[in-house]
């Protein structure tokens, strides 16, 4: 139970976070505070929290993308504008994205975010570089862009978590996209540009993986390789599943219902693409819950 209500959290607070990235006034963050379009504007947004970093700590950090497509944002971004800056634009616009897809988030936030933040205090940050980061973040005045942090606070939790899960199953950066486009977790036609990796590299990943067993002649994956990335999401729900324990089970439970009109709002609002680079599935339409239930 702990593992799928992990899960579900983080299908409800996903979009919550991801207007960031996909609103139209938030991907005009980077040139709106004098930087050199989205993708200055969106490495400059996830690493601000840890303070002026370089590109080789950032690409530790976030895992999945190629080296030399940080080197073209950082630390230049920083030349330009300050850590600080950037972690007030990020929060303000995408408060002011979460109020115009819906009216009602501030009175949802006044329900949520004690459980949110119970949750976030309680986390250890030992071991988890993005989340300790946030972490701090999550005391704003502004009830909405507080309501973001703590959603932003959780998924780098997760996030977190993900990678590290992937390093101990042995996958590099690029031959973990690899694998879940071939699951389809995420989009075929577009995940290598997006996270800057060569036609070169991804090839070579992909034979790795071949060689592995993972991945067919095709690039789908194989029964195993779609074991494997299932042992993946289990072992990043049973991690993620940590910030459940200072919540008894009721009140995790209300938690869920209070988020889920929001997240359905912030979906019904088509902001988020479908698929996604967040692997976020399609709401659901069958009854099953995934995707928010929607």
């Amino acid at each position: 139970m702990p593992r799928q209500t992990a899960r579900a959290l983080w299908l409800l607070t996903e979009p919550l976070h991801a207007v960031s990235y996909f609103d139209e006034g938030c991907r005009g963050l980077g040139r709106a505070i004098g930087l050199k379009g989205f993708w200055m504007g969106y490495f400059a947004a996830r690493t601000a929290p840890l303070g002026a970093v370089d590109a080789t700590l950032a690409t530790a950090i976030l895992g999945v993308f190629a080296p030399g497509m940080l080197a073209r944002s950082l630390p230049a971004a920083w030349q330009s504008v300050a850590p600080a800056r950037v972690l007030d634009a990020r929060a303000r616009s995408a408060a002011g994205a979460l109020r115009a897809i819906d009216p009602a988030v501030e009175a949802s936030a006044g329900r949520v975010t004690p459980a949110l933040r119970t949750m976030v205090e309680d986390a250890p940050a030992l071991a988890r570089p993005l989340f300790a980061a946030n972490r701090p973040l999550c005391d704003r005045a502004d009830p909405v862009e507080a309501l973001w942090q703590l959603a932003t606070a959780l998924r780098e939790f997760r996030g977190d978590a993900h990678l590290a899960v992937l390093a101990d199953h042995g996958l590099d950066g690029c031959e973990a996209l690899v694998l879940a486009v071939a699951c389809g977790r995420v989009p075929r036609d577009t995940m290598r540009q997006d996270r800057g990796w060569s036609e070169e590299e991804w090839a070579a990943a992909e034979e790795r993986l071949r060689s592995r067993g993972l991945v067919d002649g095709q690039g789908g994956a194989t029964g195993r390789g779609a074991a494997e990335r299932a042992r993946i999401e289990d072992s990043t729900n049973r991690l993620a599943a940590r910030l459940l324990r200072p919540l008894p089970e009721a009140e995790a439970d209300r938690l869920l219902r209070e988020l889920r009109p929001v997240a359905h709002r912030v979906l019904a609002a088509g902001t988020l693409p479908f698929p996604n680079p967040m692997g976020l599935p399609a709401p659901a339409t069958d009854g099953s819950g995934e995707g928010c239930g929607v």
